[in-house]
């Protein structure tokens, strides 16, 4: 069998990539190859909003919001120094409007994301790529792959069938088939080790219900571990525990009695679960974070889990894999147009490698500083000494800053998917000091651009990737677009915050474009993102307007759960 693309896998990552692959290029010829029979239960259940913008972009929206799953509104967590639940809204004081469903991907849908039962998600997405042309196999693993220095020349099936392709992909998931027969290594940078233990409930109770169909998931910290709590559907809840290796191994506890000790000693679960009965579907596995040494050769690329996993305190996991497609994707798509194929598979590998890792920091972050393990507080401690942290928010900000807190595709500064206006807020709940806005009560910002160099960032947008420019220094990234550009433009012109806003202001109405509070507050976290990066000097000057950042007060996207459960 001979393809352009061969994908190893066929979930989520691999039905966006080669969906994708046939929506812009419908000439080229894509092959899936998945092992199981679809549909199959899977864990990864919870999404972030930036999923339902590739979902659209898929055309697969549509049959997904059809499925009727949970619409997410955020989450609920008992997690940080205090017993307080508190929420993570999507949306401005979780204001859900009633809309019928299905609904369209419009209005407040676009800061909304789903809670999907896998075995019904992957079939949708897996049956999508194959109407739009996919070669699906399903109940065909691959045996072996065939390797001549650092390119594959193909793939054996399981039945014997050899299969010859231009470029291949790696989406097995966790057994990363194609990264370990390349000889890929790769790094734990986390102090975590972790194990999951999760079954399904009918008829438990929904913690709290929202406008149609929207709800939250539950978060809740125990002393030993965490609980979540993800509706599925109507009727179908996932619930699971995530507590350390060790614990487990020491606990004296079967999987099954440690998951239902877990549920008793949380009264929120326990209540929401009190009328409901088990599906008896119980399931482990392990939860380490790790990232590839490589996630792209010659003629291959990495995505999803097989390039990396990052723990699932943070929902992100399905999150890494569609963007990853995505962009492995558009790279295969701009590299047939005769675009520098190293450069385009160097910027895939740069930027995925970067999430993950972020990921994986922000999540020991939100470990270390989560009082309620307290029959684990020495394991905790020694995951914060060895990621160089006291358990305070300050010093966990300036360690995640090593990672950079300006994103070339967000368009305020931020990391792992939050922004900083969000980040400073959890920082606020996790800690007893969090972390003080480095911009406010200053007027002058004089650029700091020693030692950066002018290179070109990859911007991936409607099945291309073009080069943006940037400034790079120290792995750290200073893109020349957005309101980081109109930033550095201003601030070329006067380091004066007055003046810059003032020339960003005409630059605006040049586009047509009006400066609301929308980019005043784009402007302000953008600011604060170069300030932690250390593209800027913050100063105060008597003859200017200082500006005023408050990232420690409730928003309405951030706040004080006052919900009891029903």
């Amino acid at each position: 069998m001979n393809f352009d693309v061969a994908i190893i896998g066929g979930g989520p990552a691999a039905s966006t990539c080669g969906g994708l692959l046939r929506k812009y290029q419908p000439d080229i010829k894509v092959g899936i190859f998945e092992r199981e029979t679809f549909p199959r239960d899977h864990v990864g259940e919870s999404q972030l909003p930036i999923i339902s913008e590739v979902l659209d972009e898929l055309g697969v929206w549509d049959k997904i919001e059809a499925a009727d799953f949970p619409v997410k509104i955020g989450a609920t967590y008992r997690w940080g120094n205090s017993n307080d639940l508190w929420d993570f809204n999507f949306l401005l004081n979780a204001e859900f409007k009633e809309e019928k469903r299905p609904a369209k991907y419009a209005g407040q849908r676009f800061d909304t994301a789903f809670q999907v039962d896998r075995s019904i998600y992957d079939k949708i997405l897996l049956d999508h790529s194959r109407e739009l042309g996919c070669d699906v196999f399903e109940n065909c693993a691959v045996r072996e792959i065939k390797k001549a220095g650092d390119r594959v020349s193909g793939l054996v099936l399981e039945n014997g069938e050899t299969v010859q392709a231009r470029y291949y992909i790696d989406a097995s998931g966790h057994s990363g088939l194609l990264r370990r027969a390349m000889g890929i290594g790769i790094e734990e940078p986390s102090n975590l080790r972790n194990i999951a233990i999760w079954d399904y409930w009918q008829n438990a109770e929904w913690a709290v219900n929202i406008g149609i169909g929207g709800t939250r998931i539950q978060v809740m910290s125990i002393g030993y571990g965490w609980l979540w709590f993800i509706p599925l559907s109507p009727t179908r809840t996932s619930i699971g525990l995530v507590c350390p290796a060790d614990y487990y191994k020491n606990c004296g506890l079967k999987p099954e009695e440690l998951l239902l000790k877990a549920i008793a000693d949380e009264p929120r679960i326990g209540a929401l679960t009190a009328k409901g009965t088990r599906e008896g579907k119980l399931s482990t596995t392990k939860d380490w974070s790790f990232v590839a040494e490589r996630m792209a050769g010659e003629n291959w690329l990495l995505i999803g889990e097989a390039a990396g996993f990052a723990d699932p305190i943070l929902s992100a996991g399905l999150s890494l894999a569609h963007i990853s497609a995505r962009e492995a994707a558009f790279s295969i798509m701009e590299a047939d147009r005769g675009a520098n194929k190293a450069w385009l598979f160097g910027q895939y590998e740069k930027r995925n490698r970067r999430k993950v890792l972020q990921h994986i920091m922000f999540a020991d972050y939100w470990y270390t500083a989560n009082a309620h393990f307290t029959e684990l507080r020495a394991y905790v401690s020694e995951i914060a000494k060895g990621v160089g942290l006291d358990l305070d928010a300050e010093s966990a900000f300036r360690w995640l800053s090593t990672g950079g807190f300006v994103e070339a595709d967000m368009v305020v500064g931020g990391i792992a998917l939050f922004s900083l206006d969000g980040m400073h807020l959890i920082a606020k709940r996790l800690s007893e000091k969090p972390p003080e806005s480095m911009t406010d009560g200053h007027s002058l910002f004089i650029l700091n651009l020693k030692g950066a160099e002018l290179t070109d960032i990859g911007y991936y947008k409607a099945g291309r990737v073009m080069r943006l420019p940037a400034y790079r220094r120290d792995e750290k990234i200073l893109p020349l677009e957005g309101m980081f550009g109109r930033l550095v433009e201003g601030l070329q012109y006067s380091p004066s915050l007055d003046r810059a806003v003032a020339l960003i202001q005409e630059s605006l109405a040049t586009d047509g474009l009006e400066y609301d509070a929308g980019f005043h507050s784009q402007m302000v976290q953008c600011l604060e993102a170069m300030a932690r990066d250390g593209w800027v000097k913050c100063k105060k000057y008597e003859g200017a307007t200082p500006i005023r950042v408050d990232f420690n007060t409730d928003n309405g996207f951030i706040q004080t759960n006052t919900e009891a459960v029903s």
